[in-house]
């Protein structure tokens, strides 16, 4: 049955490919969605325009983007979702994150432009990802999760303390979370009905149905199109497959310790995530004694990208403190 699973999910992926893929003319798509078109900037200075780069490290050539370099400081690490590759990350937020910190994304192994074979467990795409950081040559750093990246994060924080700084944890839960391990069904679920609808994904499995929710994914579809050159490469059937297998096997582990966990974290969320419960934001905050809670109403599992324009303020403030 678990096989079968598997194969199924295989083929959506590959379907769904054809639904990720950038539209031309991104520019007109932005306006179009009622959100005015991101401001020309020079080459290297925003998320559209940054070179992709690589370091090697572990047998694994990894893509990067950097940002904001000039400001010194702890680096700010963000850490990806499900199937997502360098170009799934919100413009506006990491611009907006860039404009004072120091930003660093990356693909992990086996991921986007990243080589080698993608890792099928929580754990080892976080012993992947302190590899990268201290390739990076950093000392110490900040986390910035979302979904599958949150719980890299915890992993990461719980492995290597003294590596982090800070973390934000968005869109996420703790190991055993509640609904997590479903997360593979809910997936292709709407995989399918953005296939029979030709729509993407994001704007089932990100946004709510409300009207509210429907406008604020389209817009977000709109700037994930700001890149026209230089794009990342797509994450492949088979790694997809391995995340749902890492995700479904975190959502049944037995729960983690995160008392030990003295870092301040700012935890953030909509009110109706379907991917992964909001339930879990409210544990987290619970279970981490220095964390502090945002819960953005009629939002989703995206809701950082809905209310970018309040989260960016929000985390900036959080990470200068």
């Amino acid at each position: 049955m678990k096989r079968s699973l598997l194969h199924a999910a295989v083929l959506i992926g590959a379907l769904a490919t054809s639904f990720l893929v950038p539209a031309a003319g991104a520019a007109e798509a932005a306006t179009a969605s009622g959100e005015p078109a991101a401001v020309a900037r020079p080459p290297e200075t925003d998320w559209a325009h940054v070179q992709t780069r690589s370091i090697s490290a572990g047998g694994v050539d990894f893509a990067y983007r950097e940002l904001g370099k000039q400001h010194g400081g702890t680096p700010v690490v963000l850490l990806n979702h499900l199937a997502a590759v360098l170009d799934n990350w919100d413009p506006r937020i990491v611009d907006g994150i860039a404009a004072q910190r120091h930003v660093v994304v990356f693909d992990n192994r086996g991921i986007g432009a990243s080589s080698g074979a993608p890792a099928d467990s929580i754990e080892q795409m976080a012993d992947d990802a302190i590899t990268f950081i201290q390739a990076m040559g950093f000392q110490q750093v900040d986390l910035f999760g979302f979904s599958m990246g949150g719980m890299i994060s915890q992993e990461i924080v719980l492995k290597e303390p003294r590596l982090v700084r800070k973390m934000i944890l968005a869109g996420t839960g703790p190991a055993g979370g509640e609904g997590i391990s479903a997360v593979a069904g809910v997936s292709n679920y709407d995989l399918l009905r953005a296939l029979f609808t030709l729509q993407d994904p994001k704007q089932f499995l990100f946004f709510t149905r409300t009207a509210n929710g429907i406008d604020a994914g389209k817009a977000f579809l709109a700037r994930l199109k700001e890149r026209a050159v230089g794009r990342d490469k797509d994450i492949t059937p088979s790694a997809y497959v391995a995340q749902l297998r890492a995700l479904s096997a975190w959502g049944q582990k037995k729960p983690a310790d995160l008392s030990v966990v003295r870092q301040a974290v700012f935890i953030v969320n909509g009110d109706d995530d379907r991917m992964v419960p909001t339930a879990n934001s409210y544990d987290l905050a619970r279970r981490l004694p220095n964390s502090t809670l945002t819960i953005y109403p009629d939002a989703g599992h995206g809701g950082v990208f809905q209310f970018h324009a309040l989260f960016v303020p929000a985390a900036l403030q959080f990470l200068a403190r």
